[in-house]
């Protein structure tokens, strides 16, 4: 596991429909019922090497949506023909990608080192395991939680935030939408690639465009 799967696959070309979180490479199509997505859903499902690469599909009446790896340091090279293959079956469908729609959701639970209990957080959400430091919904429905140091500057034993990880293109789009709806940034030095929000309360969450925005298609590495 490494970045070159993923810095690999954000310069692999045929890929438009794609995006690179951190919990692995999604896209989403449109559907105008449930009936078309679960038709898609079929389709896609047959796409050779798609359970190999640990593909997940959810869909509603409003989209399928498509993920591969599950990790952004899980992508590897398979997955980017199994990626091409599911866009074929999808421009066969004619149905186009939604890249706007594709989120990922991150609970980031921070604690100094000797108190770093992901068995706890693991068991009391049902989570599998995907990394040491993390856990992931079986069902694909939930966010992912992430297990990382507590800076040691801070008084406090323990921290939570948010990160929401979106496609490049859509992230000064979400920021100014938090923004508007009464957040406020705290921390804007790895912009445009990530911010750090907070609310009223002070409740943080970070935005990112990464890794997504981190290798532009035909960029070197």
């Amino acid at each position: 596991m490494s970045e070159q799967g993923w810095r690999e696959f954000l310069r692999a070309e045929g890929l438009e429909d794609w995006v690179v979180l951190h919990g692995g490479a999604a896209t989403a199509y449109a559907a105008g019922s449930l009936t078309e997505a679960a038709a898609l859903a079929a389709a896609v499902a047959a796409v050779p090497g798609l359970e190999e690469a640990r593909g997940l599909l959810t869909m509603s009446s409003a989209r399928l949506t498509v993920r591969l790896a599950r990790g952004v340091e899980r992508i590897e090279p398979h997955h980017i023909e199994v990626a091409r293959a599911v866009s074929a079956v999808a421009r066969a469908h004619r149905v186009v990608a939604d890249r706007g729609a594709v989120q990922e959701v991150q609970v980031a639970v921070a604690a100094r080192p000797d108190d770093l209990d992901v068995g706890f957080w693991r068991a009391v959400l049902g989570y599998d395991t995907l990394a040491d430091d993390n856990g992931i919904d079986p069902l694909g429905h939930g966010s992912t939680f992430w297990m990382q140091d507590l800076d040691p500057a801070r008084p406090l034993r323990h921290a939570m935030h948010i990160d929401v990880s979106v496609a490049r293109e859509h992230a000064e789009r979400r920021l100014a939408a938090a923004l508007a709806a009464g957040g406020r940034v705290v921390e804007d030095s790895e912009a445009p690639a990530a911010w750090i929000l907070a609310d009223r309360a002070g409740n943080k969450v970070c935005i990112a465009a990464w890794p997504d925005g981190a290798v532009q298609p035909g960029a070197g590495a």
